[in-house]
């Protein structure tokens, strides 16, 4: 009687690894799609809205900032609920923060505008934290690899998606204000809808928050134990790494649009200028698809290390040069962040795997970079021009390259 019952449990196995696999490729489709949405909000506030580069790119500060704020709390609600219930949390956080947003847009104002992106953004640190290990707790390992760089490809396709549709609907009016009516359902339409799609993964969630086994659960640790996860030298290394690959991936596709639309570029309107934008996430979701391939021949260093030398290489020639070729330059830096996040992630971890929920925490701390490289790029920009402020994420590109050679020398063949 045991040996017919046997072989249902593999498959019981297999099922559920697939199911949570499909509720993911939702939330990381919305990430990319929500992230996409915020960048364009940047040129809309700047260009459109007549901020300074400074002021405009708060939207950015506020945004990323939550991830070294919630960071901690979030971990600890993370180990005491678990990974589904975590995740449901978090999509209905984004979903209150956008309701939040289209209210501000509308007549709340500017501040308000940025508390509604920081509650955002706090539900976004839920899944960035818990959706980024929920995978490989139920994956075989020789899957699991391949199965996060595909659920990062379906993140970068929300983000060109967000490109090309939020363009057309952020940046194609007139130079009106917030006030106006017909302009303001425009500008809040894709946030409510990115409110609903997270209401209804939120409730996927719930109803399969089960379906991971109890031993799948974080674990805790305590405090010492904690301290020596987090001092971990290769953590911190690569800590430094996702600060300056965040920092400079967002600083250029949130400015990309104005640099496009200059005279002395392409000279494009705004709404052109955003969709063109659309290359540089089709270049990040290229890039993870195929660089997936090459990651297992040529080893994960020695591509981090070649993608971090061409990005300051394109972003040289983006500052030295004008018009098409400068362009192209720029938006290919998209092809060279492709594999950078996974790839610094997976270097960045200790070998003991069982605390990955704390070393996750960390990683996700540093997306910071994300709120305080573009508000110092626009700081810059005000100061000496659009076009030279893009040396502070050429230099990132530096960092990333030196952690990368430095993981070169001590990898593991």
């Amino acid at each position: 009687m045991n040996t017919s019952s046997m072989p249902l449990a593999p498959a019981t196995g297999e099922q559920r690894a697939t199911l949570l696999f499909q509720l993911c490729i939702g939330v990381y489709f919305l990430g990319g799609f929500l992230n996409s949405l915020v960048g364009l909000l940047v040129p809309r506030l700047r260009m459109i809205e007549g901020l300074n580069h400074t002021r405009s790119l708060l939207v950015q500060f506020a945004f990323h900032s939550s991830y070294l704020l919630f960071a901690v709390p979030i971990t600890v609600l993370v180990v005491k609920f678990g990974y589904m219930r975590s995740i449901a949390a978090g999509l209905v956080v984004i979903a209150l923060g956008c309701g939040l947003l289209a209210a501000s847009l509308g007549s709340l104002g500017y501040m308000t505008v940025l508390l509604a992106l920081l509650a955002i953004a706090g539900g976004v640190t839920f899944l960035q934290i818990a959706a980024n290990i929920v995978v490989p707790v139920v994956e075989p390992a020789r899957r699991a690899v391949s199965r996060l760089t595909l659920l990062q490809g379906f993140n970068s396709l929300g983000t060109v998606l967000a490109s090309l549709a939020g363009s057309a609907l952020l940046l194609g009016t007139g130079r009106q204000r917030f006030g106006d009516l017909a302009d303001h359902i425009r500008v809040v339409l894709p946030f409510l809808a990115v409110a609903l799609v997270a209401l209804v993964l939120a409730a996927a969630f719930i109803c399969q928050r089960d379906l991971l086994r109890a031993s799948s659960a974080p674990r805790r640790v305590p405090l010492s134990g904690i301290v020596g996860v987090l001092s971990n030298r290769r953590l911190l290394a690569g800590g430094g790494a996702m600060f300056a690959y965040v920092g400079a991936e967002v600083t250029i596709g949130t400015l990309l649009v104005e640099y496009l639309a200059m005279p002395d570029i392409l000279d494009v309107s705004p709404v052109a200028a955003g969709q063109l934008v659309g290359l540089y996430w089709t270049g990040a979701l290229v890039g993870r698809l195929v660089g997936a391939r090459y990651l297992t021949r040529y080893g994960a260093p020695t591509m981090l290390l070649g993608c971090a030398i061409a990005a300051v290489a394109l972003v040289a020639i983006a500052i030295g040069l004008q018009g098409l070729l400068a362009a192209t330059a720029l938006l290919a830096v998209g092809l060279c962040n492709a594999i950078m996040y996974p790839t610094i992630f997976a270097l960045s971890l200790p070998d003991d795997h069982s605390t990955a929920t704390y070393a996750s925490m960390l990683l996700c701390m540093v997306v910071v970079g994300g709120a305080i490289i573009p508000l110092l790029t626009g700081v810059v920009a005000d100061a000496v021009g659009l076009t030279m402020s893009f040396i502070l994420p050429g230099a990132c590109y530096i960092i990333i390259a030196a952690f990368a050679w430095w993981r070169h020398r001590t990898w593991d063949l």
